[in-house]
């Protein structure tokens, strides 16, 4: 079963968020990679874990052993989310950029003067300021991959060209926040375990639009934030239980060395953690109603679910494109060519011509529809583009959004180039 208007209906119904209205109007939420809206199971999860079971961790009462045993199954559930099997190589935190800085401090201590990193210039700043400065801490060597001008993917010849024998890790994206662009991380990590470089995965805007394989993809480690597909404000860090394991990471003396919790600083958001699990749920049933049989287990319904998100979304990025591609004034950065639609999601960063962007989301805003300007922390792409201080505009679906919110979003846009000039 495909995403018809009626499984669309139903997934929108459970967002209340989407109920809201601008002048009479449903407001329109093009604003998912800074982070999407929840569904209510995820805010009843959320409130469950306070009022019913809100304890510590370790305690010799019910409701601190209830409260371990639900974060238990909370490392599973997010263990099968990302394709691994072992829960306590899961370990949680703040969100993706705590959890990077944090760990950067620890895996830079087994780099010493003339090793050398690779970071991206598509990426997210989350995953390459805590290399850059951890390297410079190390005396290691940074080197940044670029990326192709005419359609603003990862220069894979260019990381090629980089990677050598002193290459002690890769740290890349999954797929662009600015431009959408799905990056082959399957390939990279092959490449970069030739010269036995370690490799460090931002999935965070991967998570809400495609199913994540830590297994097939071959990678170390990889981070995600759960805010971004549909659940609390928690990040979550992967990785491979001999080098989490092997790894020494800046805790304190009391905190328990064994996995997972020797990775996560402190007392956690709890709360938010068991909302996690709801999101990831949350995901799994549209699985159930998209294929996979009722007693399907989590990652078989995961599979269904992104296997049906990921052809909507194409079917609206195909609506985007063809209606941002009608009016002149607007430049698209990123894959256009609808035969290439599986290598890109549905994040769009534009520029008009006549109108910069922080004016142009404003102006959008006072029609109800919410979409980001600047660079969105992708300050290296931004800067090399030349577009600092202003950076863009970015429209970013997700599968709660509609073609007929696409169809409104280009009329407005139409309306506002009117006299721009």
């Amino acid at each position: 079963m495909k995403f018809d208007s009626q499984l669309i209906d139903a997934c929108r119904a459970q967002f209340p968020a989407l109920l809201r209205e601008q002048n009479d109007q449903s407001v329109i939420y093009f604003d998912g990679p800074a982070g999407t809206q929840v569904p209510q199971c995820v805010a009843d999860a959320m409130s469950h874990y306070l009022l019913h079971c809100n304890a510590n961790h370790g305690g010799h009462f019910t409701t601190s052993v209830e409260s371990d045993e639900l974060l238990h199954k909370c490392h599973q559930a997010h263990a099968e989310f990302v394709g691994a099997t072992d829960g306590d190589e899961v370990a949680f935190g703040q969100n993706m950029t705590s959890l990077t800085f944090s760990f950067s401090r620890a895996l830079s201590k087994t780099w010493k003067s003339g090793d050398e990193i690779i970071v991206t210039s598509l990426d997210h700043d989350a995953n390459i300021s805590p290399w850059v400065l951890a390297a410079e801490e190390a005396g290691a060597k940074v080197h940044f991959v670029g990326f192709n001008p005419h359609d603003y993917t990862l220069d894979m010849e260019d990381l090629g060209n980089k990677l050598n024998e002193r290459t002690r890790l890769v740290a890349v994206g999954c797929a662009s926040n600015a431009t959408g662009g799905i990056n082959p991380v399957k390939r990279v990590a092959e490449m970069a375990h030739q010269v036995d470089a370690k490799v460090y995965l931002d999935a965070v805007h991967y998570g809400p639009h495609g199913l994540i394989d830590v297994a097939d993809w071959d990678c170390d480690f990889l981070a995600c934030s759960d805010y971004k597909f549909f659940g609390p404000h928690l990040g979550m860090l992967w990785g491979r239980r001999e080098l989490l394991e092997e790894l020494q990471p800046f805790k304190v003396r009391p905190a328990d060395n064994r996995l997972p919790t020797r990775w996560m600083t402190g007392t956690q958001s709890h709360e938010s953690i068991a909302a996690g699990m709801a999101c990831v749920d949350y995901i799994a049933e549209i699985g159930k109603k998209t294929g996979a049989a009722q007693n399907a287990n989590r990652r078989d319904a995961l599979i269904s679910a992104f296997s049906a998100i990921v052809e909507y979304e194409q079917t609206l990025s195909q609506k985007l494109i063809e209606g941002l591609s009608e009016i002149e004034e607007i430049e698209i950065y990123g894959i256009t060519d609808l035969a290439r639609l599986d290598e890109r999601f549905p994040t769009f960063s534009i520029r008009h011509r006549n109108i910069p962007p922080a004016e142009l989301a404003s102006r959008l805003s006072q029609n109800g529809i919410y979409v980001w300007n600047g660079n969105y922390y992708a300050l290296e792409f931004s800067e090399r583009m030349g577009f600092e201080p202003e950076g863009m505009v970015r429209i970013g679906l997700v599968h709660y959004n509609t073609s007929k919110e696409i169809d409104r979003l280009i009329e407005v846009i139409k309306q506002l180039s009117v006299g721009s000039t």
